[in-house]
């Protein structure tokens, strides 16, 4: 996706951008001026540790970035050794040397803290400038009363230190805005491309499926209308039940149900009950959701025998994970059973008396 990639390619510059000003900073500006008043520091040990341990972060930096990874899980002891240098160098710096060029940690340290935090929320980079800028100032209380000129330095000093990597900050927190509007937009449209595809395969499924039930319906209507067929012959009535109960199965398919074959099976069901028919529907134990043409090869047996039925029907359910039967027992005149047109779907039947038994099995494994 073309926002990814410009998204992405923000992100890596700012990276980028915010590494080598930090280094450019710590390692040129910072250590030249550690290294110009030397002389000045009496601990200046503890000034080369601190330099040393913010180097250490911006190395481990360029080791990440290498990587393609982020900080993660060591972003907050990094951060941890951000602010010990920088109390470290404060802890060892000369008697009011605040502010000055002594004072290089001042404008040092607030830049590798923000690489170490670039790609967290901006919060966390706010807090964290705000704490190094608090360890200044509590560095230049502790001396006694600072003077109108050390007070001036310090607010000066602080639009520099603290708002040059908060606008690298705010930049990345808009790209990172950026990048999630951008996401949901995908996802937003990905999500109705996908809704209607399937509307529309549903759509042409529906069609085809009418397309169908066409080649028998349409003849049995236009019989009716045109006299042609009586529709008090018992024949014809069986016809009108079987293409009733195609049609509320066609509807059906059309449901989002947990379990559409049962479903389907209630909607053939109630024809036969619409014209006296007692039907009695039972299922025992569970099984997987077939596929729609292997649905309609199972539900096509009952819907058949249930249109003879004269007055009490019985359709059974019973599934496993390697197996779904759907049966139907009804008494009523004998009817031949449908052919399946699902591989792995087989149809038996039986007559004894009155009664006829018809059973279409699934087997998922071979279907």
């Amino acid at each position: 996706m073309m926002a990814d990639l410009i998204e992405g390619a923000l992100r890596h510059g700012l990276r980028v951008a915010t590494l080598l000003a930090a280094s450019a900073i710590v390692l040129g500006l910072g250590l030249s001026n550690l290294l110009r008043d030397l002389d000045r520091h009496e601990y200046a040990l503890a000034q080369f540790g601190a330099m040393a341990a913010l180097a250490v972060v911006l190395a481990g930096e360029v080791a990440l970035f290498l990587r393609g990874r982020s900080w993660d899980r060591l972003r907050a002891p990094a951060v941890a050794v951000v602010m010990g240098a920088t109390i470290l160098s404060y802890a060892t710096m000369p008697h009011r040397a605040n502010l000055s060029s002594v004072d290089w940690v001042f404008g040092a340290a607030n830049w590798v803290g923000v690489v170490v935090l670039l790609d967290r929320p901006l919060r966390s980079c706010l807090a964290f400038l705000l704490a190094h800028e608090a360890t200044a100032l509590l560095n230049l209380l502790l001396f006694g009363v600072p003077t109108q000129a050390a007070l001036a330095r310090f607010a000066t000093g602080s639009v520099s230190v603290v708002g040059f990597p908060l606008c690298l900050a705010v930049m990345a927190a808009i790209v990172r805005r950026l990048g999630q509007v951008a996401a949901d937009a995908h996802a937003e449209a990905e999500r109705v491309r996908v809704a209607e595809e399937a509307t529309a395969q549903a759509h042409r499924l529906r069609l085809a499926r009418y397309d169908e039930l066409s080649a028998s319906t349409v003849p049995l209507l236009e019989g009716l209308a045109g006299g042609s067929l009586d529709p008090g012959d018992p024949g014809v009535r069986r016809r009108c039940a079987i293409e009733a109960a195609r049609m509320r199965r066609l509807f059906a398919e059309a449901d989002s149900v947990a379990d559409p074959l049962w479903h389907e099976l209630r909607h053939c069901a109630d024809v036969a009950d619409r014209k006296g028919v007692a039907v009695e529907l039972d299922a025992r134990g569970s099984w997987p959701v077939p596929p729609v043409a292997v649905r309609r090869d199972l539900t096509e047996a009952v819907l058949t025998v249930l249109a003879t039925a004269s007055s009490r029907a019985r359709v059974t359910v019973v599934g496993g994970d390697d197996q779904v039967s759907v049966s139907v027992v009804a008494d009523g005149d004998e009817v031949a059973a449908p052919r399946p047109a699902s591989d792995g779907v087989l149809v038996e039947a039986l007559r004894h008396g009155d009664l006829i038994w018809m059973e279409a099995t699934w087997q998922p494994t071979t279907a």
